[in-house]
């Protein structure tokens, strides 16, 4: 959880992002995860969402007190401003408000910007150094680019999906977004690449990020294999794909443990721990290559052998060895790992309804400007009075008219 300064703390430092005003006005995962980096490292980052029913994930379970554990995980350190820029009224305090701002993220299908009155030319116009980070499922341009795309089909149409599950196996889509994830990571990189433009050339710039280009990203050898070698990558379950032995062995404690051998020397230390040396020389497994034409009848050898120790028999022997080895986890694991607790993974946070929700720490430590959990994820409008008066002094009165009216 973290704890409120006493008048002896010494303040806070600054975050690397201190200063730098973002306007988020995307949904569900990519977009919101993007701003929300920003957020962690010191940005001033304002969710947008309609009046009334909030971000579209906001209807998500599960649920704690009502409110959506789905959108805390992507929210956090933001405010809440709630504006309906569906009406001329909402779209002109928006106007006000780009001009105010350093980043614009959104995630809506190509063209909808544009529609609303918000194309670059516009933007530029409003505020010439304002960044506007687009995020799509096929990018801003093409054949493709008007069609809706959520993770799984960005999955699907990359080859992510036929490269992975069991050999021979139905294609399986990941445990979770991980082509939302590296897009929001994707799209945080080049928000930090444009700013450092801005700071050499004083201007704005679109930075345009997509689904499909970011899953693409994430495939290895598989392109230039099959376009230059005719081979097809497809499913290997959790065998190493360039490497034997690498896999999933079972204990004699029901457990499952992941190990990967990385040259002639550590598989030679392995055979000698399974007292099975001789396997070193034997032909079918006497160097990679021979061990990967064989791996079946290897993995059955080490299967075997694994299967007779515990869980941590068995770690303790590869970690004597140097083999890169570990159980595999449950997420009831997670929450007592003291390595993750070391490193502040697990962060708790006070939310005003849900109480106390812990979450994801932060994944990037910095030296001298850390980032820090200011702000728990904001209840729908939570802010608006007060972004209102600070990034447009509009004085009470105006603001209240504005929400009698429906647009805040």
């Amino acid at each position: 959880m973290s704890e409120c300064n006493t008048p002896e703390d010494p303040p806070p430092q600054a975050g690397p992002l201190d200063g730098i005003r973002v306007l988020d006005v995307s949904r569900y995962i990519a977009g919101p995860y993007c701003a929300m980096l920003l957020g962690d490292m010191g940005a001033d980052v304002i969710k947008v969402e309609p009046p009334g029913r909030g971000e579209n994930s906001r209807a998500f379970g599960p649920f704690v007190e009502g409110e959506s554990l789905y959108t805390m995980v992507f929210n956090r350190n933001k405010r809440s401003l709630t504006l309906d820029l569906r009406s001329e009224r909402g779209k002109e305090v928006f106007k006000e408000l780009l001009g105010k701002a350093d980043v614009l993220v959104e995630n809506f299908v190509p063209g909808t910007l544009e529609k609303m009155g918000f194309g670059w030319d516009t933007l530029r116009g409003i505020n010439p150094r304002l960044i506007v980070t687009r995020i799509s499922g096929f990018g801003q341009t093409g054949p493709l680019s008007r069609k809706p795309c959520f993770d799984v089909i960005a999955q699907t149409m990359s080859g992510l999906m036929d490269i992975t599950g069991e050999a021979g196996g139905r294609p399986t889509m990941a445990g979770t977004y991980v082509v939302d994830y590296s897009t929001g990571l994707y799209a945080t990189i080049g928000t930090l690449g444009a700013l450092q433009a801005r700071h050499r050339t004083g201007t704005g710039q679109v930075v345009d990020v997509a689904l499909l280009d970011s899953a693409l990203s994430m495939l290895m050898t598989a392109i230039p294999e099959q376009m230059l070698l005719g081979r097809t990558m497809t499913r290997r379950g959790n065998r190493d794909r360039y490497g034997a032995p690498a896999n999933t062995f079972p204990t004699s404690d029901g457990a499952w443990v992941h190990l990967a051998t990385a040259g002639e020397p550590m598989f030679r230390a392995l055979m000698q721990t399974m007292g099975r040396p001789g396997l070193a020389d034997d032909p079918r497994f006497r160097d990679n290559d021979a061990r990967m034409a064989n791996v079946e009848a290897l993995e059955a050898l080490i299967a075997a052998w694994t299967a007779t120790l515990s869980a941590a028999q068995l770690l303790d022997a590869l970690q004597v060895i140097g083999v890169p080895s570990a159980k595999v986890a449950r997420v009831s694991d997670l929450v007592e790992n003291p390595q993750l607790a070391h490193r502040g993974q697990i962060l708790a946070m006070e939310h005003p309804k849900a109480g106390t929700v812990p979450m994801q720490g932060f994944s990037v430590q910095f030296g001298e400007s850390p980032m820090r959990l200011e702000r728990a994820p904001p209840t729908l409008g939570q802010h608006t009075e007060e972004v209102l008066a600070e990034w447009l002094a509009l004085e009470t009165e105006r603001i209240a008219e504005l929400r009698e009216n429906g647009v805040v």
